[in-house]
């Protein structure tokens, strides 16, 4: 509790059960968290992230814990620079489209844990509500024997995302459906671990540099088809999300 993320900023550190609530139709979301973001692996952060600016928070005395998460996160980040030209392609944009939208990687990183539900079912406590993720993509590791990630299809069933051995999970986030005026649309999720063991996931959430503003792109954009977001930066944008998750627990911190 000495890392409790309401304690933090820009919303780094540990979240205990409940701490958060993703779904406000929801009691609270049944699951623990780490966050971290960028840090360089000399242990340097930016200090120009604008709302989300502040340094990594790290545990004492857990030999080889920060250099793990780095390691991964580190890695996380290329894969994740490396897909942004494939996106603006798809975009009918240049290749190059994003390289100077992602300059400074504003990627926030959570190690996650789901103990199992048991005992009777209440709709209204589940690992994570339903919710979508505020940056531009999410790539997502989860345990693969364990099943309890869900999808809202576009017909509003909620579906199975099966875990794949040796994959990962790429979903589209609210950066993008503002950017695109929602051709490209976030992915509604959720996860509920009824699976009798616990379950663990990281889940890396790739934004734009915070500094960026979230304006609909002309080409998705038109005359019968106007913009349907206000136009925001990607670091306001963020904090209002994450702010709003962690409302209703503040309270009592």
């Amino acid at each position: 509790m000495e890392l409790d993320i309401h304690k933090s900023s820009n919303f780094k550190g540990y979240t205990a059960l409940l701490g958060e609530n993703t779904n406000p139709e929801n009691r609270g979301d049944l699951h623990e968290g780490f966050d971290i973001g960028w840090e360089d692996p000399t242990g340097a952060s930016r200090a120009d992230d604008g709302a989300m600016t502040g340094q990594n928070v790290w545990p004492r005395n857990m030999s080889g814990f920060k250099a793990a998460v780095l390691e991964y996160y580190h890695s996380a980040i290329q894969l994740g620079q490396s897909l942004f030209p494939l996106f603006a392609l798809a975009l009918d944009l240049p290749e190059t489209f994003f390289d100077d939208k992602t300059t400074k990687p504003a990627a926030i990183m959570r190690l996650l844990y789901y103990p199992s539900q048991t005992g009777p079912i209440d709709n209204r406590l589940q690992g994570i509500g339903a919710h979508t993720d505020y940056e531009c993509f999410t790539i997502l590791w989860q345990q693969d024997d364990i099943q309890a990630l869900q999808v809202l299809n576009a017909n509003g069933k909620w579906v199975n995302a099966v875990p794949i051995p040796g994959t990962l999970v790429v979903n589209l986030g609210d950066q993008f459906a503002r950017w695109t005026n929602d051709v490209f649309k976030s992915t509604v999720h959720r996860a509920i671990n009824r699976s009798g063991v616990e379950r663990y996931s990281i889940p890396l959430f790739f934004g734009t540099d915070y500094d960026v503003k979230l304006e609909a792109l002309p080409s998705c954009v038109s005359d019968d088809y106007p913009a349907q977001y206000e136009v925001v930066t990607a670091g306001e944008y963020v904090k209002s999300r994450l702010e709003a998750t962690y409302a209703h627990s503040k309270t009592e911190h």
